[in-house]
């Protein structure tokens, strides 16, 4: 029976996990793409059985690398969003942890080579624009994974890889608020919508009659909860100038609590159907930049710094991030970079085999 092989690299990037494929090495047209990432991550079942997929969204990821034609950048970050019971892909976001890896990707396959102890890759977010540094750590010219960095969702220690964004204000809708608004009413529960790395739309959690610490596993099973912020972010894409989003994973969703455990706020953050298990590094920045905005939803849930570089510490469901953003306030507030620190892993490497009749291949492997 033939199948077609693809080469690919297995990695954890900060709290995701996916594979790492090279642009070249599967097809140009996004509706054959979908179909071959469906087929590679068995998506269209709960545990993904027919796949290497993890049965969760945060290890339904797919990163495309290649080099980039771009003067600034070195590589090219394309993302998929594959859907876990459901056969869909979403290509409109961009993931930040599944970024994480994206540089020692690009050194594994041969894209970049390594130039000193630190080795400085440059990256361009297709799906939104979006500039970002990343620092891998080469010692003497060798790439390594070791280290004693610890994140917050994913266990042991590893490597730091210190990223910082630029160019992602407004990064989907064009505008930091798509809306116009800092708060906008709907269906009674007043949000902020804002698009910085993510678009976002933002509530307090006590408006939804919660505390905002509750666990991911409690926030899955509170069906009403969820039907009543679905209505709610659909609606309020809407507003945001993003048309029907009933199928698309952005805008995402977020919530806001006082902070308890020693950091600036509490967050819970949404894919949008199911809860995070810790936070997404996009969707950090967004959260922090409301954090930051007098006016927004965050008002009266924190003790806003006002000097920049600020960080700011989220609380998660399973930690703490920290983001640390340069930003201006003297005319509104405004954004200049934000960057944090994140680990990798390589898991595996070889290749993912995709049926025949989905995709004739750029070459034909018996299996």
């Amino acid at each position: 029976m033939t199948q077609i092989a693809i080469p690919y690299l297995f990695m954890r990037g900060g709290t995701s996990r996916g594979p790492y494929f090279q642009r070249g090495d599967l097809p140009e047209d996004l509706d054959t793409l979908a179909k071959v990432l469906i087929a590679a991550m068995g998506s269209g079942h709960a545990l993904n059985i027919d796949g290497i997929g993890g049965g969760a969204a945060v290890t339904t990821k797919v990163a495309m690398i290649s080099e980039s034609m771009d003067d600034w950048a070195d590589v090219d970050y394309f993302f998929a969003q594959v859907s876990v019971e459901e056969q869909l892909v979403d290509f409109k976001p961009t993931c930040g942890n599944i970024m994480s890896g994206v540089g020692p990707a690009a050194i594994e396959l041969g894209l970049v080579k390594p130039t000193s102890d630190e080795t400085v890759i440059h990256i361009r977010a297709v799906n939104t624009g979006a500039r970002v540094e990343a620092r891998i750590q080469t010692p003497n010219g060798q790439l390594t994974y070791e280290g004693e960095t610890k994140i917050a969702g994913s266990p042991g220690t590893a490597a730091p890889i210190q990223l910082s964004f630029m160019g992602v204000v407004g990064s989907s809708t064009g505008a930091f608020l798509p809306t116009g608004n800092l708060r906008d009413t709907v269906q009674g529960i007043e949000v902020t919508c804002m698009d910085v790395a993510m678009p976002l739309v933002i509530a307090q959690a006590k408006d939804f009659k919660l505390t905002g610490y509750e666990s991911a596993a409690e926030l899955d099973e509170n069906s009403d909860f969820f039907a009543r912020m679905e209505a709610i972010r659909i609606e309020a894409g809407a507003l945001m100038g993003m048309g029907d989003v009933s199928s698309s994973v952005t805008p995402k969703f977020g919530l806001l609590a006082p902070a308890r455990e020693g950091g600036t706020i509490a967050t819970r953050y949404f894919m949008p159907w199911k809860t995070h298990p810790t936070m997404a590094v996009t969707g950090a920045q967004c959260l922090a930049s409301c954090a930051l905005t007098p006016g927004t939803v965050s008002d009266g849930v924190l003790d806003r710094p006002d000097e920049s570089p600020a960080t700011v510490v989220l609380e998660h469901a399973s930690g703490t991030i920290d983001v640390l953003v340069d930003f201006s306030a003297e005319d509104g507030f405004e954004l200049n970079a934000a960057g944090l620190v994140r680990t990798a892993r390589k898991l595996a490497d070889g290749h993912v085999y995709v049926p025949h009749a989905i995709w004739a291949g750029i070459e034909e492997v018996d299996a």
